[in-house]
Order: structure tokens, then C-alpha cells, then sequence
């Protein structure tokens, strides 16, 4: 086995022959990663992101993930170009994301044919941006390598979301992780091809990093909620500069009670409930202390620039006011709201005193 730069962490030679095979390619690499839940998908892909940016200034993420994306809140499918290495794959990195849209839930399950929708969206966008046609080949060429990242919901449905996934994207490059547990892994070989042969595809089939004494691939279970509620923590953290001392659940709490709001006036944005209905009576009662996702509208689906935490609603006045890390510039252009099911963290919530309804008078206006 070789080690990787990241403590605690270590890459199998199957591993980055994989990497070192996918970055090798004579043009940028399309690499799409699958497999059961837990078995190293995304610290491989971290990895593979490593390797491709040793040999090119870029690499695009593409995450469809939605309850443990690595770079963003849980409830986005999103495209993050990266640009410098991650020095330790065992620590969680909030980045920007280029473009995202808003889900609005931790699984597919409840609305699948939306969840690929927004995949196809996501995809299209980085198709646009990093494609161009060379008119001496007389064929398209893409610019910037991509890895997409994929959930492990691999059985019934959620195979069935992952094959659609994989034909619409046709990638150069299929990495399959598996696991010592037969039953829990996707089938063998070019599975996707109904028994079609394809030469344009790479498959590689490797199995999870970590092992046994009897050399049988172990899952570490993972807490998804308590990973979840930090990821969203980590996320509102950036509230504050970066030296503040916010260094417990409660602290946090706190300074986010005492946080300054964005005032939004309620005739300039629209309400929108994801995958369900809420009566028109029951819109400021569903929002208030909620997580919503601020977006801009556009010809389809409406692109997401972060998340807010409605801190109160004053109908009398028509006012929201909202805590965000958006800068003030990119709130300005937010004409969306959508609140689906991404839940406010419990252990904020049971801080006394804090993420109540009441609102300070010192907020920032919008308008």
C-alpha cells in the first residue's frame, strides 16, 4: 500500500493505479464514481481530484450526492470547479460551487425523475461551459477534466436513477467500488449496457480501501444526520469572520441568534415548497425558523446561490429576515425562496433562548 498526504488515510495500490490510469487519458476525463454505501466513493474521488490536479490547473466535481456532498450543504446537486489540492481527505471542505440547484432533500427517493432532472441540468451547464467544437477534427473536445460523485442507494429504485444517470453521461471512465458483501454490490461489469459491448468506456472495478486481517473490506459506519447537521453548522459558521471564537454548538447558537439579518421585503421574492403543497393560509408558519434554499429564476430550473435561515416573519410590515453567509451583492439578486426538507440542526435548536422567532431591530435591508 502507498500513503497518501492525509493522516490516517491510506490508498491501496489499486486505488492510484485507478487515479494514475484516469489522469493518464490523452484527453480530459469524464470519471464517474459508484458503489454501495460507505465503501470510499467520496475519499476516492477526493483523491482522483488530487492526481488529475498534479497534471492540469482544474478539475471540475460534479456531486450528485445530496445527503453527503463534499463540497456543499446537504440537499444540492452541483458542479465545483477546483483549483488547488486537498491536503487532507479525512476533513469535510465547504467550497463555492460554480453552479447549483437546490433538491432540497437528503435522498432521491421522494422524487427521483426531479433528482434527474437536476442532474441533467447540472451536467448540461459543464457540457456548455468546457465543450468547444474543433473545426480541424471536425468534433467536440472537452475542456476540463469532471468527476462526478454519486449516492450509494445502489438497489431497486436507486439502481434504477444511477443507470439512467450513467447512460445520459456517457463517462470515459467508471470507477466501481466494492465491497466483501456480494449482496450489497452492483452487478458485474458494464451493467448499465444491457448486455451491449462499448469500447468507449473505461470500467474499473476496485475494491474499498479499507480491509480486514482476512483481507475483507470493512464498512465504517457513519452517523448520516450528525454529518449532515455539522455540514450545515460548517455552512453558517461563514456568517462570521473566520478568527471568531465559535468554537462550540453553543457558541454558535448564540452568535447566530444575535447575528445581524438580512431584511427582505416579501413582495420582491416568490415562495416556492419543494416536492409538496402548502396551503396559502400556511406559508409563513412552514417558514419561519426554517432552512431555505435562495435562488434566482431562470428559463428552467432556477439556479440556488446558498442557503438562509428565515430568523423571523413580520406580515404587518411585509418583511423576512433572513441569516445567510451570501454577500450582501449576491443576496441582492436573490428572487427565489425554496424551503424543502433540509431540517435546521436539532442541537441548535435546543440551545435555550436561541433561533427563537423574536428579532432583534438591528438588521441589514435588501431593498
Amino acid at each position: 500500500m502507498c500513503s497518501s498526504p492525509s493522516p490516517d488515510i491510506f490508498v491501496p495500490n489499486q486505488w492510484s493505479q485507478a487515479a494514475n490510469c484516469i489522469a493518464s487519458s490523452s484527453t480530459p476525463p469524464i470519471t464517474l464514481i459508484c458503489g454501495a454505501k460507505n465503501c470510499g466513493k467520496s475519499t476516492f474521488a477526493r483523491y482522483l481530484l488530487n492526481i488529475l490536479l498534479t497534471r492540469c490547473d482544474r478539475a471540475a466535481f460534479l456531486d450528485t450526492d445530496v445527503g453527503q456532498p463534499e463540497f456543499t450543504p446537504p440537499g444540492f446537486v452541483s458542479l465545483t470547479v477546483v483549483h488547488e489540492l486537498t491536503p487532507d481527505l479525512t476533513i469535510p471542505c465547504l467550497k463555492t460551487p460554480e453552479r447549483s440547484l437546490f433538491f432540497g432533500d437528503v435522498s432521491s427517493k421522494r422524487d427521483p425523475s426531479a433528482y434527474l432532472n437536476y442532474i441533467r441540468s447540472i451536467y448540461d451547464y459543464y457540457q456548455k461551459e468546457y465543450r468547444i467544437f474543433d473545426k480541424g477534427e471536425k468534433c467536440y473536445k472537452i475542456l476540463m477534466p469532471l468527476v462526478v460523485n454519486t449516492p450509494g442507494w445502489v438497489k431497486g429504485v436507486g439502481y434504477d436513477v444511477l443507470v439512467d444517470m450513467l447512460k445520459y453521461i456517457c463517462p470515459t471512465h467508471i470507477v466501481k467500488i466494492g465491497i466483501s458483501t456480494e449482496n450489497k454490490n452492483l452487478p458485474a461489469g458494464k451493467f448499465w449496457l444491457d448486455g451491449k459491448y462499448d469500447r468507449t468506456i473505461k470500467l474499473l472495478e476496485i475494491n474499498s480501501a479499507r480491509q480486514d486481517s482476512l483481507d475483507r473490506s470493512v464498512l465504517v459506519q457513519k452517523d448520516a444526520r450528525l454529518m449532515r447537521d455539522l455540514r450545515i453548522m460548517a455552512y453558517f459558521r461563514q456568517c462570521f469572520p473566520s478568527g471568531s471564537d465559535i468554537s462550540t454548538i453553543k457558541k454558535l447558537a448564540h452568535s447566530l441568534t444575535f447575528h445581524c439579518p438580512y431584511q427582505v421585503p416579501i413582495a420582491s421574492i416568490k415562495i416556492r415548497h419543494v416536492h409538496r403543497e402548502v396551503p396559502s393560509s400556511e406559508i409563513f408558519y412552514s417558514l419561519n425558523a426554517s432552512i431555505v434554499g435562495l435562488a434566482v429564476e431562470s428559463e428552467n430550473l432556477p439556479w440556488c446561490l446558498g442557503l438562509g435561515i428565515v430568523r423571523a416573519i413580520d406580515t404587518v410590515k411585509g418583511m423576512l429576515y433572513v441569516i445567510t453567509p451570501l454577500q450582501f451583492g449576491s443576496l441582492k439578486k436573490v428572487n427565489l425562496l425554496l424551503q424543502g426538507y433540509i431540517q435546521s440542526p436539532s442541537c441548535l435548536l435546543q440551545v435555550q433562548g436561541c433561533i427563537s422567532p423574536y428579532m432583534s431591530t438591528n438588521v441589514l435591508t435588501t431593498s
